[in-house]
């Protein structure tokens, strides 16, 4: 008789429209995290680097990177959320809503906001708007310090169950410039360029500006698989490799963040200034990468706006793109309406940098 003490995760049919996940596993971030997350990315932003800069800019010390508290607050919603997805698929209207620091721990709780069946009927795509909490680890009080939307799609556990009814969310094209900065103290010094790497402003950036970040990082298996248990993320997609060869790609897919945090990294050549993500407007993740490839970004400039309350910073929309085994200096986004082979992230973030 089978033990009915493990889970299998949930399958499409499990979710509900305005169902509420608690996810589980409180996560104390601690300094170790964040000494990770640079060997494994090689992030070189003043302001997660040294506490010195962060004091100047009103922190109590350098918080922890703004993709790595999102890692893991996306890490806790897999097992409830993604178990069994077939591919996460993309984000919107994700806006970081107050510094992390070590010593902070943090929780997360979704929304099953929409629900569509694929016409192949054995999967279907799933949309969660998922908030992180943290309890501060000086005072102890709780407070939300991110939210975001994603849609995934995830396997049915009978093709022949009847579909829902199809609930798709409109979701904005943009966050809303004017409710930017929240994570963004009052500065107490001033901004050294020196210590930052760069001269370039808020307004030396152009809309339609392209800047090719030049380096390529290759990513190995033992690194992707690592990165994303330090994330506590369990999608099998990422580790059973030998489940993994019955699928039509026959080996284990890189978890997308792995590929957004890469692409992060290598965007410091070309805009080192922008110390902060308030928000990811939108993402798709194009294409799958694997181990062995070598990853490739550039940054088109799409917006610049100002920060309500702040003459000091302001903010820049860019389109962060991460390619696979392809140089970008002469790639195109998209041929017609379809990506270009080798496109593997289209990334829309609003960026702070110094004015």
């Amino acid at each position: 008789m089978p033990h009915l003490k493990t889970t299998a995760g949930n399958f499409f049919e499990d979710f509900k429209v305005g169902q509420t996940l608690h996810h589980a596993t409180p996560r104390t971030i601690t300094d170790g995290d964040g000494a990770l997350y640079t060997a494994l990315y090689g992030p070189r932003v003043a302001l997660q680097s040294s506490a010195v800069f962060a004091r100047a800019l009103g922190h109590p010390r350098a918080p922890i990177d703004d993709l790595l508290a999102f890692h893991i607050v996306f890490g806790k919603t897999v097992p409830d959320i993604s178990l069994n997805a077939v591919a996460n698929l993309g984000y919107a209207e994700c806006r970081f809503l107050a510094p992390v620091y070590p010593g902070d721990t943090l929780s997360a709780v979704s929304a099953v906001i929409g629900v569509r069946e694929n016409s192949s009927g054995d999967s279907g795509v799933v949309y969660v708007r998922t908030t992180g909490q943290k309890i501060d680890g000086v005072t102890g009080t709780a407070s939300d310090c991110l939210t975001y939307v994603r849609w995934v799609m995830v396997r049915k556990r009978d093709k022949a169950s009847a579909p829902p009814a199809p609930v798709v969310p409109k979701l904005a094209d943009r966050v809303d410039p004017a409710t930017l900065g929240a994570a963004i103290p009052a500065w107490q010094g001033a901004f050294d360029f020196a210590a930052a790497g760069s001269s370039h402003r808020w307004g030396d950036y152009e809309a339609g500006e392209r800047i090719d970040h030049i380096d390529g990082m290759t990513i190995e298996d033992g690194e992707h698989q690592m990165a994303t248990r330090l994330y506590q993320n369990t999608a099998k997609v990422h580790f059973d490799g030998h489940a993994a060869k019955g699928t039509r790609f026959g080996k284990r897919l890189i978890y997308g963040g792995v590929v957004i945090s890469l692409a992060r990294a290598l965007s410091f050549n070309g805009l080192a200034n922008a110390f902060n993500i308030a928000a990811i407007n939108g993402g798709r993740h194009v294409a799958p990468l694997f181990a062995g490839d070598t990853v490739y970004a550039w940054s088109e400039v799409l917006e610049r706006a100002d920060i309500a309350g702040r003459t000091d910073v302001g903010a820049l929309r860019t389109r962060l793109v991460a390619t696979k085994n392809l140089p970008t200096s002469d790639v195109a986004l998209k041929a017609g309406d379809t990506y270009a082979d080798g496109v593997i992230l289209d990334l829309d973030l609003w960026l702070v940098l110094p004015k």
